[in-house]
């Protein structure tokens, strides 16, 4: 792809580094930010430096925010002693959206891979295991998706926290296996909350 100006050619370049966004598509989306006030590209790209530059992650459950704790976990009326884990903020906002869910969440920041380089100590499972030694937690529910990979980090945990005397469940099955946790329909993803079974009855009848 040739270009006119350099200036255009470093925008594409750095645009098509996006996930799904390839060159053309880059030239684009460049073209049109041409097209706008200038004002506009500022703000947006003063957005995004302000966002790289001063988000922070929740002190608590790993979730991205604003500040030291994240609203969720700010949030009294959440019930603090159920947990949710799950593998990045994309799963927590899918379930937020079902509004079914009242308790706080766990981001670990991925599952566990070794083809793909990703062990326990990569994930944020100690903090995990750590609140539940201390006693405040009732329940944890595993929320990952229903992959290989998920399973495994499940089982993982359940490994760590089995001996203490808490509820441990999984969501219901109506995630289709192998499917990403993010993509489920909000009703089938809030029904999949209500109805979680307990997780050694679930991984005992795989």
């Amino acid at each position: 792809m040739e270009f006119s100006s350099k200036l255009i050619e470093k925008a594409v370049n750095e645009m098509s580094q996006l996930p799904g966004i390839g060159k053309r598509t880059a030239l684009r989306l460049v073209l049109h930010l041409l097209k706008q006030p200038k004002d506009q590209t500022v703000f947006l790209s003063q957005a995004l430096v302000a966002m790289r530059q001063d988000i922070k992650y929740c002190g608590s459950c790993h979730n991205i925010s604003d500040s030291i704790l994240c609203e969720i976990c700010a949030n009294n009326n959440r019930n603090h002693q159920l947990i949710c884990v799950v593998e990045d903020i994309r799963d927590v906002m899918a379930i937020e959206n079902t509004g079914q869910f009242r308790g706080i969440y766990h981001v670990l920041g991925g599952k566990i891979s070794p083809i793909d380089g990703v062990g326990p100590s990569q994930l944020n499972i100690n903090s995990l295991v750590e609140k539940v030694k201390s006693g405040t937690v009732q329940e944890i529910i595993f929320a990952l998706s229903s992959t290989m990979e998920g399973d495994t980090t499940n089982f993982y945990i359940y490994k760590q926290i089995a001996e203490s005397e808490i509820i441990i469940s999984t969501i219901a099955r109506g995630i289709s296996v192998g499917d990403e946790l993010e993509y489920a329909d909000e009703v089938t993803l809030g029904r999949s909350i209500l109805q979680r079974i307990p997780f050694e009855k679930g991984f005992k009848n795989n």
